[in-house]
Parts: structure tokens; sequence; C-alpha cells
């Protein structure tokens, strides 16, 4: 399959991580040719993201690192006004979430097999209700923390993307990535912590569906973090 499109002008980058996996059945190579070119997102730069389905989506949500797509799956199933964007780099994930959506078809998925900031530099100002990042890669040597996507300059542009009040959700078992999380959304000016109490991130809120990686490969106690784009960045 050829390499996902980039948007006019996108500057290259290096995409760490896996990118190819075990050979696929002939089924799955069945649904990359076939059913793939449908769901394909058609990256295109400031382009209304709502477009992107059919018919046009209310809202859209992006995904970035969706796994084998069983959270993704399962909120565009609960919400099929909304648009789910989901950005994998993971060939055998795409694979997977092919044979989901190939079961039990949904017409609010749209997918990018290839790294989830070219999604997010594609997209206009406020245009996202809601963002994910799951369980991301959580490079755990300090040589590679610079690996992260949870960057300062990436919730930069997070902040650029995500209406004011909508939500980006994160979840991490590793017990690096979790200060390392916290301290950079804590120090951004976009956004705010939701939680009242440790409740709050240490269980499952209501609507956040279960990754496979939780329930198969999970190392340790999961923490769930909420944070919402402010309406007004503080000092501005």
């Amino acid at each position: 399959m050829s390499e996902p499109e980039q948007p006019s002008g996108a500057r290259p980058r290096k995409l760490y991580g896996r990118r190819k996996g075990p050979k696929q059945s002939a089924r799955q190579a069945e649904l990359r040719r076939a059913l793939f070119p449908q769901l394909q997102l058609p990256l295109q730069a400031g382009a209304d993201p709502r477009n992107y389905f059919s018919p046009a989506a209310e809202e859209v949500w992006l995904e970035v690192g969706f796994g084998a797509g069983e959270h993704l799956y399962e909120q565009a199933k609960a919400h099929p006004h909304i648009g789910l964007i989901g950005a994998e780099p993971y060939e055998m994930g795409t694979a997977k979430l092919l044979t989901k959506l190939a079961e039990g078809p949904l017409a609010n998925v749209r997918l990018y097999e290839g790294d989830g900031r070219a999604v997010i530099e594609a997209l206009p100002d406020a245009s996202l209700g809601r963002f994910f990042l799951l369980f991301p890669d959580p490079w755990p040597k300090t040589r590679h923390h610079k690996r992260r996507f949870l960057q300062m300059e990436m919730l930069d542009q997070l902040a650029r993307v995500l209406k004011p009040g909508a939500e980006l959700r994160f979840a991490t078992d590793d017990k690096s990535y979790l200060p390392f999380a916290l301290e950079r959304l804590m120090a951004h000016p976009a956004f705010s912590w939701t939680a009242t109490g440790p409740q709050d991130w240490k269980t499952r809120p209501s609507g956040w569906p279960p990754t496979r990686y939780e329930n198969k490969a999970i190392k340790g106690p999961p923490t769930f973090l909420r944070f919402v784009r402010e309406d007004k960045m503080a000092g501005c």
C-alpha cells in the first residue's frame, strides 16, 4: 500500500515505533485492498474535517494511536453523528479495526495510517470536539523522552485545533509517563484538569470504552486524565 498522503508544505519528520507487523491473513489483505480505500482519510490542509464524512458529521473527534481500534470503534458506534478520525501507523492495528468495520460497518469512521501529527497540523483552528491519546508508547528511557507524543509543542497544536470546552483524554499505565504528561498539561495555559478527587483519575470515566491493551498487557494501575480546552488562555 502506498504511503499516506501528506498535506502540501508538510515538514518531513521521523516516525518512531513499529509500522510493519506479522504477515496479514488473506482476509485482512482483502479488507485492506477493498475496504480501506473507502475509509482512508483524504488529508487536506485547512479542510473542515466534518466534510470528510458522508453525510457531514456534526462534530469530529480524533484518536491518535488507536491500537487495534476497540475504543475508536465503540465511540463511533455510540455516537453516530460524531465523525471519528483514527490515526495509527501500525499496519496490523489498521487491519484489526478493518475486520471490526467489515463485521459491523460504521459510516462515521475515517482512518489515517501514519503519523497523527500530520492530521493535527492539517486541521483548521477550533475544529475538534475531543482528542484521545490512550496508552501511548511510553518511551521509558530518559534519552527517548523526546519521542513521546505529549510535548509542549504538541499541546500548542492541540490548543489550536480543539474548540473551547473540548476535552483532551489521556491514559497511561507507565509510572514515568504520568508525571511527564501531568507536568506539561498543568503548565499549559490552554488546558485545565477536570479532576476533583483521586477517583476521577483512578477510575475509568463513563463513556470511556476499554482498549485491548488494558485487558491483556497493562503494566500497572491505569490513570485516566481529562483536561478541558479553556475558552480563553491565561494571560491573553
